[in-house]
């Protein structure tokens, strides 16, 4: 009975205090009104104190990108501060440079608005929004993988450069009390300026991946804000040499078919994704039409563990090394080129090792937070 007992009254105490420290926080903490002043008082906010300046941006229709929703785990919401809110936290400190330190760039989600602030905010934030829309279809493309097309309602038109990304805004769910947002690369093409296409792979325990693939259905009403990001095509002459895997495949399709589209056809592009078995591979069929019509794109699918039944005749291994056995032998070496990479931070940094080896400097990526 004892046993029975004890963890009720573990998890009683454990309740009663987090209600007191959410008392006292709300009483201790009471920071009052406090002015958020941007760029030299081009724009000034006066808003009540004690939230992170993240979140109190977006409340205020300014939004600073954030590939993990304020969780502080991917730098990306960098904002120099311009007065004194403070030492760095450790939290902060991976993921600034020591120049970035030393001219006061802090993480928004980390900054607790405790008193009135001065910061600089990029001109180009200004012009984000946030969408509201309509899941037109949600359909599986691998048993991991979903392909989330939301129509645009208000506003019904979006801009975005190929290989941007936006925000999916995820409500509260089961025991998920508040709404957060994620990051995911848009991979439609900008010519389709009514719907926004994502590609969603599950992960575990993920807060946004397990709402959209178990939870989210054809009809419901999402909301999206963006564009954000710097992962684009680059204007040169260049060979673009292109690697992805998983759901990196999304900016890089929003690439090429943006290409095709616009004409851009004279330039080699070799596009290499990488999967573990067949049942990983995805799209195969679009990219393979394209080559087709296309003679200076090539599609190079390969598979590190394909399974016997595969039956499959293409290239096997890593991605990096079969990426380093084409640049060796089969890509010519006269042009210039430029890599373009999305997937994870292992296989990009191995990527940018293979490039690196073959004189390759100019290489651009979108890596998973």
């Amino acid at each position: 009975m004892s046993m029975i007992i004890a963890p009720l009254v573990v998890s009683a105490v454990s309740t009663v205090l987090a209600i007191i420290i959410t008392i006292v926080d709300s009483i201790v903490n009471n920071y009052g009104e406090v002015q958020i002043d941007i760029n030299d008082s081009k724009k000034v906010l006066k808003v009540n104190g004690g939230s992170p300046l993240l979140q109190t941006l977006s409340s205020q229709g300014i939004f600073v990108p954030s590939a993990c929703g304020g969780r502080g785990s991917c730098g990306a919401c960098k904002v120099k501060v311009l007065s004194d809110v403070g030492p760095h936290l450790p939290t902060e400190l991976p993921y600034m440079s020591k120049e970035e330190i030393n001219a006061n760039v802090r993480l928004a989600c980390q900054i607790k608005l405790k008193k009135d602030i001065k910061i600089y905010l990029p001109e180009e934030l200004f012009n984000i929004r946030k969408f509201k829309g309509i899941v037109e279809s949600l359909k599986d493309v691998t048993y991991d993988i979903k392909e989330l097309r939301i129509r645009l309602v208000e506003p019904k038109e979006v801009s975005f450069k190929a290989g941007q990304y936006v925000q999916l805004v995820i409500p509260p769910y089961e025991n998920i009390r508040e709404s957060t947002q994620r990051a995911y690369s848009i991979s439609s093409s900008p010519s389709d300026k009514n719907h926004v296409e994502l590609l969603i792979r599950l992960v575990p325990g993920g807060i946004a991946t397990t709402y959209v693939h178990k939870y989210m259905k054809e009809g419901d009403i999402v909301e999206v804000v963006g564009p954000f990001g710097d992962f684009y095509m680059r204007d040169t002459n260049a060979d673009m040499i292109m690697v992805a895997g998983g759901s990196g495949m999304a900016p890089i399709k929003s690439i090429i078919f943006d290409m095709w589209e616009r004409g851009i056809t004279d330039r080699n592009v070799w596009y290499f994704f990488g999967a573990r078995s067949k049942r990983d591979l995805y799209y195969v069929e679009i990219f393979r039409e394209l080559e087709k019509k296309w003679d200076k794109f090539h599609f190079i699918p390969a598979l590190s563990d394909p399974l016997p039944e595969d039956n499959w005749d293409g290239e096997t291994g890593l991605i990096t090394n079969v990426l380093d056995k084409y640049l060796q032998s089969v890509i010519p070496n006269e042009n210039p080129k430029e890599g373009y990479l999305c997937g994870s931070p292992g296989m990009i940094n191995a990527c940018v090792q293979v490039f690196d080896n073959h004189g390759v400097k100019d290489v651009y990526y979108d890596k998973f937070a």
